[in-house]
């Protein structure tokens, strides 16, 4: 695998000291949290702006954050592997805090966007050492049961911030959504503080940080973020604008190569890409971002448009794939390990595209209980098809080049889901202006039919739209397998515990 001796031995021998139990509390905590503030302010918004004001550019509260996070994954891999998980963890953590008291005392739209992105700083710490932390502390045969809790914990948490958040505006004050983070994170981090010891381990004596790479990477990342997540939104896909920051983050990427190509440690080293596992997980992983997309942004408009659910009702339909996710996450391990990481995943992506190609053939207007089951079952696959790569990824490295494989994974799959935003986006208005003539995007279309003014012609505009979104999503799984099928070796190269 091209590792070092060290590396190789570090492996080996326990990453992690102290109390086990409390670490895990410590990890599950700071991924809720994470995870909350993705989706907690959405339905905070419009207490928001009346307090504050802003609203032609409020979007940036909910893209401003993804982005810190998203950028910052690779550099906090590297830390990571180059310092611990321990000091990157708190201070990540510190930042977050930090960030998150900022915001309840934001004055202004303008601070409160700055303070989020100060969130998302330590958001991406957050994020990558805990997956990494959680392959530290549990060996190959135990790594299921972990993740499955964290992956329960995300998906709960991401599903429950919006309803928590319109709560807390409701009942108390917007600034209350901030604040909560307080004492929870106080608590993980003293948990982390008092009961995770790494034990000695080889090191350089006078380790270097590639701070132009962390840089050019937060830059590139950022430059091209930015345009994909305000493209066909604050200006036209082929407006001055847009393409100026394609044209900037092109440039940037090539910055980045040479940066790093020179580098004695860089932020994203060559081999993430030269090894054949590591490559085919996070081009996998990548489309899996991409395919999410298009349950977790458009299904609850399908269910209220067109199924004429209320909005409770509607997020339960998207939310029952968090009870299915971890659940067969959890079992995906009697399966790997009699036919391997690859086919396991190949099996869970294979039958999510058949899931999600289904989709559009539901009857019109047709029941909730239909599209519940398919969001049910699609939730088993995916935790089938995610879970094995993360934890067969992770057992090919030694712990020195852990945090980094495990922050590439993370990175692409945060990286497919902006994608998939901006192209299912443009898919959905595509379809919408076609069948309506021209007659405004998504987001118009449904304020009428909330307005219960629209004509059935715009119902059936809008599942047409969502349905070719699930066409892509079932497009973009079928290139999951086929990444799989050619790229990905038959046994990945696991090391030893």
């Amino acid at each position: 695998m091209g590792s070092t001796g060290s590396a190789a031995r570090e492996a080996a021998r326990p990453a992690t000291t102290g109390r086990r139990g409390a670490v895990v509390a410590a990890l599950m905590l700071s991924m809720a949290l994470a995870a909350l503030d993705a989706t907690i302010v959405s339905t905070a918004v419009p207490q928001i702006v009346g307090d504050l004001g802003g609203f032609s550019v409020f979007s940036w509260l909910f893209s401003g954050y993804l982005l810190a996070v998203t950028v910052t994954l690779p550099v906090y891999g590297k830390l990571s592997d180059t310092f611990g998980r321990k000091p990157v963890l708190i201070a990540g953590s510190v930042v977050f805090l930090l960030g998150s008291l900022l915001c309840a005392v934001a004055w202004n739209m303008g601070a409160l966007i700055a303070f989020r992105v100060v969130q998302g700083l330590g958001g991406g710490a957050l994020q990558g050492t805990v997956q990494t932390l959680a392959a530290d502390l549990y060996p190959l045969k135990e790594r299921p049961k972990i993740q499955s809790k964290l992956s329960t914990v995300w998906a709960v948490s991401a599903v429950a911030g919006p309803g928590l958040g319109g709560v807390l505006a409701a009942y108390a004050d917007w600034r209350w959504i901030f604040l909560v983070n307080l004492p929870i994170g106080a608590l993980a981090l003293w948990l982390i503080v008092r009961h995770l010891h790494e034990p000695e381990r080889e090191t350089t004596p006078h380790a270097r940080v590639d701070w132009a790479g962390a840089l050019a990477v937060f830059a590139c990342g950022g430059v091209l973020l930015t345009a994909l997540v305000q493209g066909g939104v604050a200006w036209p896909w082929l407006s001055a604008p847009s393409l100026a920051l394609f044209g900037a983050g092109l440039a940037l990427v090539a910055v980045v190569v040479l940066v790093e190509r020179r580098a004695a440690e860089p932020i994203i080293p060559g081999w993430v890409w030269r090894r054949r596992t590591i490559a085919a997980v996070n081009l996998a992983l990548g489309a899996l971002g991409l395919l999410m997309v298009a349950p977790s942004v458009f299904l609850p408009t399908y269910a209220q448009s067109v199924l004429g659910l209320a909005p409770v009702a509607a997020g339960f339909v998207l939310s029952v794939w968090t009870l299915s996710w971890p659940v067969s996450a959890a079992l995906s391990q009697h399966v790997y390990r009699r036919i391997g990481f690859r086919n396991t995943a190949m099996l869970g992506i294979g039958t999510a595209a058949l899931i999600l190609f289904a989709f559009p053939f539901l009857p019109y207007p047709g029941q909730a209980w239909q599209p519940t089951l398919l969001m049910l079952l699609l939730g088993a696959a995916l935790g089938l098809f995610q879970l094995p790569l993360i934890v067969g990824v992770q057992s090919t490295v030694g712990w020195a080049e852990r945090g980094t494989t495990t922050a590439s994974v993370l990175f692409c799959r945060q990286t497919g889901q902006t994608i998939g935003a901006a192209v299912f986006g443009a898919v959905a208005n595509g379809v919408l202006a076609a069948r309506l003539g021209g007659a405004g995007d998504l987001d118009s279309v449904t304020r009428v039919l909330d307005a219960g003014t629209a004509p059935e012609a715009t119902r059936r505009a809008i599942a047409d739209a969502v349905h070719a979104v699930y066409l892509g999503a079932a497009g973009a799984a079928a290139l999951a397998f086929l990444v799989l099928l050619f790229l990905a070796p038959r046994k990945f190269p696991v090391l030893g515990d």
